[in-house]
């Protein structure tokens, strides 16, 4: 926690008119370490998910977890008056956000060539489903389309069962992220060059960029990946297994720490088993090592072996619930769970800030804003509007 914007990026404004997710995370990311976010949002009704439930004191949960640090405007965008003032307040900005569907900034009159003429050195970033080109550009999209049809799902889920979501909005949260790093990106570029560009982020293509593996083995052996459940493609064994109590995930992801695995168990003998002695060797014979290690774990409670095993070197978990992710002491050590101070909330308790930096951090000092809440200091120091102006422009609708 901190009490003021800080952070290697202070020097970064962003208009950022996105909602829901994607660009919500992309924003809050470059908040976090010191950008200021101006929140452009439609008057009366806001970011579409501050209607998302569950709701404290009647504030969405779900639009504070991904929302702090930020201003927030109002700003009816289909007005004359609201394409105007839009027009200067992308005059004092660095960067311009946005995830509306592809053609929208558009026929609003307010895309990337019009903005840029205004302000040349404009970086202007857009998020969508498919991106701005291609023959699904136009389409619209959400978080599970995107995991459906991106494959992932397609590599999720038990052994031999249907497809699974990820729990996470995996879909959304990669596309935010590319599209933070494409905007630090071109910012570097700004500041040799003094260019500024646009940015084409599409959810999709993000999901295809963190397949990883899954592209290599499908043209490699041509044959399609499916769901695997929590046993990896590659590395053995690196899965759950079932103990006294409980599944423990573990993962030797080596020779050395196969070997260190059966010593702790007990069993340093199938360590020098020539069907298990190498990586490529137990991927073959899987399913009997499995088996061997399943006798073996089956005799302690997971947490006793989960002492032994970390005891030992070797990398194993067990499956943290939610409630116990925020109790757990590594996490809790590195500020990881935070509250911050919500002027109707209260105490709000949200995810800490996971880049650490040694000379500029970022820092969580601000709570995701009321509605409208910047209204009057923004357009008063980027559009010099008085009190008056003000007040006229919120009761006809535009702000």
């Amino acid at each position: 926690m901190g009490t003021c914007r800080q952070g290697p990026l202070t020097d970064i404004r962003i208009l950022d008119l996105t909602r829901v997710l994607s660009g919500p995370y992309t924003a809050m990311m470059l908040a976090d370490l010191g950008a200021e976010v101006i929140k452009l949002e439609q008057p009366k009704i806001g970011d579409d998910s501050r209607h998302f439930g569950p709701f404290s004191n009647e504030e969405s949960a779900y639009f504070m977890s991904v929302n702090r640090n930020k201003k927030s405007i109002t700003l009816n965008l289909k007005s004359p008056e609201g394409k105007e003032l839009f027009k200067t307040l992308a005059g004092q900005v660095d960067v311009i956000l946005e995830n509306f569907r592809p053609g929208t900034m558009e026929k609003l009159g307010l895309d990337y060539k019009t903005i840029s003429q205004i302000n040349p050195k404009i970086i202007y970033a857009s998020i969508s489903g498919f991106g701005q080109t291609g023959p699904y550009s136009r389409r619209a999209a959400y978080d599970g389309i995107v995991q459906a049809m991106g494959g992932i799902m397609g590599i999720t889920g038990e052994k031999g069962g249907k497809p699974v979501k990820i729990g996470s909005s995996i879909g959304d949260i990669i596309a935010g992220m590319f599209c933070a790093t494409g905007i630090l990106a071109a910012y570097i570029h700004l500041k040799k060059t003094g260019e500024g560009q646009y940015i084409d982020v599409a959810m999709l293509d993000s999901q295809v960029a963190i397949l990883e593996n899954a592209i290599s083995r499908y043209t490699v052996t041509g044959k399609v990946p499916g769901p695997t459940g929590n046993t990896h493609t590659s590395i053995f064994p690196f899965e759950t297994f079932p103990t006294k109590t409980e599944d423990i995930m573990i993962a030797a992801g080596n020779d050395v720490l196969w070997c260190k695995l059966c010593d702790a168990l007990g069993c340093p003998e199938l360590a020098e088993d020539e069907r298990f002695c190498s990586n490529p060797k137990r991927g073959f014979n899987h399913d009997e090592m499995f088996a061997l290690l399943c006798l073996r774990l089956a005799e302690k409670p997971a947490e006793e072996w989960a002492a032994i095993l970390d005891k030992a070197g070797v990398p194993c978990s067990l499956i943290n619930t939610i409630d116990k992710v925020l109790e757990n002491e590594q996490i809790q050590s590195r500020d990881m769970i935070v509250e911050v101070d919500h002027p109707i909330v209260g105490k709000n308790v949200i995810a800490g800030i996971p880049i650490k930096m040694s000379l500029t951090p970022g820092s969580i000092y601000k709570a995701a804003p009321s509605l409208g809440a910047d209204n009057s200091n923004v357009y008063q120091e980027l559009a010099g509007l008085s009190v008056r102006q003000l007040d006229d422009l919120k009761k006809s609708g535009i702000i």
